[in-house]
């Protein structure tokens, strides 16, 4: 599980103040999916890696997640009145593209696999 600060921070970025919704757990999976290379320059997967995630990155997925629930939501009339249900949609939309915006760049390491070989096996030169 993450700090408890991190998951407070979300919270107030997709405007969650309680566990109704999102439970501490659940936000911390959600974070724990977006480490970032710290400021040391070490990779998550080392063992100096100091705990960074990218909580813009967490607030999108989550912001992507409320829209995708409110998708079916549709406008409507009835006895005189206009319901606009579609505008949460467009609204949570919007937090996500907002959010996606402002995240970290993503930075990746390459391995070459298999390894080549650094140079050609001296004892094959001296055989010659």
């Amino acid at each position: 599980m993450v700090d408890a600060s991190l998951i407070t921070q979300l919270r107030r970025m997709i405007a969650e103040p309680t566990t109704t919704t999102y439970s501490d757990a659940v936000l911390s999976e959600i974070i724990l999916a977006h480490p970032l290379i710290d400021s040391s320059g070490n990779f998550p997967d080392e063992d100096d890696w100091t705990a960074t995630y990218d909580l813009n990155a967490a607030a999108a997925d989550v912001w992507d997640e409320k829209a995708a629930g409110l998708a079916s939501d549709y406008d409507f009339n009835a006895d005189g009145a206009s319901f606009s249900r579609s505008q949460a949609y467009e609204q949570a939309s919007h937090m996500a593209r907002k959010y996606r915006s402002r995240r970290s760049a993503v930075t990746i390491r390459l391995i070459k696999a298999p390894k080549e070989a650094d140079s050609i096996d001296s004892t094959e030169e001296d055989d010659e």
